[in-house]
């Protein structure tokens, strides 16, 4: 073990400070490693500033923990040790520990805005594409737009150019008559992708934000379904077009909220799509109009309890223009005005970091930090589909190893409590599924262990799981197969990490420490005030694996995989056997 900070509760004593405030900040210092001086550098107004740490306590286990008081002097203090030893000095900032100097992006980050609402830590999102999940018998009565395909719901998906004009019929009191599912799986939080009225099934393209498509039953229909999902303790989120509207929406016509810059004059568009005019944010009219629609879903009847924002990335971005942290702050005000628990969530599918620990979004859909390694990780040895999300060649296939690499490259640039806040993920509509992804149910049972035992908020794409499978965004949109057979295997499985989580303090809100990575194999540490668990996931069977950092006394309790393959070796360090792939989890005492 290395010596150890993070944002959470257990190094933190107020992850959200006013600005002004004080707080007390602690490094675990593991037996062994030589450290005799501990220093707090902090930076204030652009200058850094040492403080030296005192011990504060030493553990059962021979850990020494040293505490520093930390000023929340900016809206953001950045901050990082400065470790002395016998053999020279260490430096311990959210990158981990070097012996040589890094950038201060890496520095740990004391956040004073207002942080998310705290029911969105302990969450899991069950994401719902409207069209293809349930079905109301009101759906057979309603007339086919002329921009649409009718087809049955048994009906396979087909790539291709009228891909996104199939209709499938799902609607809102279909999603309804399916909220048992929902509560079964242990989700507590539904989000939706566009529900306003469009000229596609996916409804990226809204035609306006005034009201519910009448595709989908319209508003009356949201009102039944918020109402359902409420009598179930159920929330629901909504998905937000910033960065352009359909060509159908009455503001193209009218108002010149656009971007009119290519050489011929016309307009710009989302990535060249002819249908999605990009919206310019210069416009006082637009921000005004994009509160109002943000306020207006948040309130009573429809309830929601926050916003997804898709292409948040590029919304309010062009060319010179970049006004993304106006923006996002705007709706966050906005989200706040409404309800002041909501949520606000930023779509990003690479990196997010330098919108983040701001008064804006309060997490992103983590793709680069967390979709993006573990599918490298755990993907099988041949993919029916090319790239991640648009990127050319093969997904390389890494060890254990380089997914830490990579998660703490992105974790290392954000503050603890934006990593915790953002969307884990496995897959959504924008991407593969993961069971086409890692190529049997095993590794999917791996992937899904990471995601609902590392920080983050889960997230679950509707049908993962069911074990559904599909090789690109199309292919992963199929109608819930609710009349056929599913993977009741796979399904029980998410229940049972669902539950898991949902039971323990430290998979909700604990900190992280890895234990162990090699090509096959990942272990960790997940600790809260209340509860220590250790978490092992193997892609493949193989060698067993020792760990030298527990005490040699520990006892621990099996929370989940079995109680075997566990043992202490004649060494005295703890042996996991090495069957696999395999999701073990361990209290400590």
């Amino acid at each position: 073990m290395r010596p150890h900070h993070d944002g959470s509760e257990l190094y933190v004593s107020d992850p959200a400070p006013t600005l002004g405030h004080t707080v007390t900040v602690f490094v675990r210092v593991p037996r062994g490693t030589g450290v005799s001086r501990v220093h707090l550098r902090w930076v204030r107004d652009g200058e850094p500033v040492f403080t030296s740490a005192v011990v504060d306590r030493r553990g059962p286990g021979g850990d020494t923990w040293w505490r520093a008081e930390l000023p929340a002097h900016n809206p953001v203090t950045r901050y990082r040790f400065l470790l002395g030893t016998t053999t020279g000095v260490r430096w311990l900032t959210a990158w981990g520990l070097t012996a040589y100097d890094v950038p201060d992006v890496t520095d740990f980050r004391l956040v004073t805005e207002p942080g998310p609402p705290s029911w969105a830590r302990d969450a899991v999102i069950y994401q719902i594409f409207p069209d293809r999940y349930g079905r109301s018998s009101a759906a057979d009565l309603r007339e086919t737009p002329d921009w649409a395909l009718r087809a049955r719901w048994d009906d396979p998906v087909v790539p291709g150019p009228d891909a996104t004009r199939v209709l499938y019929g799902g609607d809102l009191d279909g999603i309804a008559r399916r909220l048992d599912h929902v509560t079964a799986l242990g989700a507590d939080t539904i989000y939706l992708t566009p529900f306003f009225p469009a000229r596609s099934n996916h409804r990226y393209d809204a035609a306006g934000f005034d009201r519910v498509d009448p595709l989908l039953g319209g508003d009356r229909a949201l009102e039944r379904l918020a109402g359902a999902a409420r009598e179930r303790g159920v929330r629901l989120i909504g998905d937000l077009t910033t960065n352009h509207t359909g060509d159908a929406h009455p503001w193209f016509a009218s108002r010149p909220d656009f971007y009119y810059r290519n050489a011929d004059g016309s307009f710009v568009s989302w990535l060249d799509v002819p249908t999605l005019p990009k919206l310019n944010w210069a416009s006082d009219d637009l921000r005004r109009e994009f509160q109002g629609i943000v306020r207006r879903w948040l309130a009573e009847p429809y309830d929601l309890s926050g916003w997804r924002i898709d292409v948040a990335n590029m919304t309010a971005r062009f060319g010179a223009d970049d006004w993304n942290h106006e923006v996002a702050a705007l709706l966050r005000q906005a989200v706040r005005d409404a309800r002041p628990d909501g949520l606000l969530i930023a779509e990003h599918n690479h990196d997010a970091t330098d919108d983040l620990d701001r008064d804006g979004w309060h997490g992103t859909m983590n793709y680069a930090g967390f979709t993006r390694p573990v599918w490298c990780w755990l993907r099988a040895e041949t993919v029916p589909f090319d790239g991640f999300l648009g990127q050319p060649e093969d997904l390389p296939l890494l060890g254990a190893d380089s997914l830490v690499a990579t998660m703490n490259a992105f974790a290392a640039q954000m503050s603890w409590r934006s990593w915790e806040s953002s969307w884990s993920l496995l897959g959504s509509h924008d991407t593969a599924r993961i069971r086409t992804v890692v190529g049997d149910a095993d590794r999917q049972h791996a992937a899904a262990g990471l995601l609902f035992t590392l920080p983050g908020t889960p997230m679950v794409f509707a049908g993962d799981e069911l074990g559904l499978t599909g090789g690109g965004n199309e292919s992963a949109r199929a109608p819930m197969p609710w009349d056929q057979p599913w993977d009741t295997a796979t399904l029980q499985r998410y229940r049972d990490l669902i539950a898991l989580r949902r039971s323990s303090p430290a998979l909700r809100r604990g900190g992280l420490r890895w234990v162990h990575a090699d090509a096959d194999t990942l272990v960790y540490l997940r600790e809260s005030v209340d509860q220590g668990v250790l978490v092992h996931v193997r892609r493949s069977a193989g060698q067993p694996t020792r760990l030298t950092g527990l005490a040699p006394d520990t006892t621990l309790e099996n929370l989940y995989g079995g109680a075997e393959p566990l043992h202490i070796g004649s060494d005295g360090s703890t042996v996991i056997d090495g069957y696999g792939p395999a999701v073990q989890v361990w209290a400590l005492p």
